[in-house]
């Protein structure tokens, strides 16, 4: 008999960096220019020879990241020191919280009850994951919030994970936790607890993702690899999940 023939798909769960981006309010958007022209080689090549060399400033937090435990705690595991098993080739899961953003576009005029009902909408808490398991797995959550990219309302009211969602995490061995959203923590909460719940047990975060409704719930691999570079906690990555096709 015949052994079947699988085919894989690659899935770009990236956004595109550019000139003037801006990925987080408040901080500044990368210059992307040369450093060396293609007109200004020509004087140090054969005719007809012709090398552009670019040239990149940003901040660290720009377009798809990743967070080691450095971003967060000084004595934490920088890029540099991240081994690949924890950023490569890992089994992925996904988690679907889309919706959960709607009470987010109501109208901003709301009663203190409302605006109560609203956080709650837009949190991910721990009953989204207790019916999996998340051991040595990238878990990535699909809130639909990457559709606002490069809009105002992608840095209002995006969708979140709670302390206790992240503990769970923590606590059941993820080895990488992704989403598609502004941030993982809610930005009103400045003690960051999906951050450093999450970062203190060395799983390291991807914020900003996309096209995440084109997975399967499971059987995927996930890689989100940055640059080795030491004294860093955060840089952006070329995120990709391969899924295996099944022959027709």
């Amino acid at each position: 008999m015949a052994s079947m023939i699988f085919t894989k798909q690659l899935i770009d769960l990236s956004h595109t960096i550019s000139h003037g981006l801006i990925t987080y309010k408040g901080l500044p958007a990368p210059i992307i220019c040369d450093f060396l022209s293609r007109e200004q080689s020509k004087q140090h090549y054969a005719p007809g020879t012709e090398f552009q060399i670019g040239k990149i400033e940003m901040i660290a937090n720009t377009g798809t990241y990743l967070d080691s435990p450095f971003h967060r705690y000084e004595h934490g595991k920088d890029l540099s020191e991240l081994e690949l098993t924890s950023l490569a080739n890992l089994d992925g899961v996904l988690v679907i919280a889309k919706g959960r953003e709607q009470s987010a576009k109501r109208q901003s005029a709301k009663s203190e009850a409302s605006k109560a009902e609203e956080e709650v909408g837009r949190a991910i808490d721990a009953n989204a994951f207790s019916a999996i398991d998340v051991r040595g797995k990238a878990v990535l959550i699909h809130t639909g919030w990457s559709a606002h990219w490069r809009t105002d309302q992608y840095f209002e009211g995006h969708p979140f994970l709670t302390k206790d969602a992240a503990q769970l995490l923590a606590d059941g061995g993820a080895a990488l936790v992704g989403i598609d959203s502004y941030n993982i923590d809610d930005t009103a909460d400045l003690s960051r607890p999906a951050h450093s719940i999450l970062l203190a047990a060395g799983i390291p975060i991807v914020e900003h993702m996309c096209n995440l409704d084109q997975l399967p719930n499971d059987e995927f691999k996930v890689f989100a690899v940055p640059v080795k570079i030491k004294g860093m906690g955060t840089f952006p990555v070329r995120a990709f999940a391969v899924v295996e096709l099944s022959p027709p």
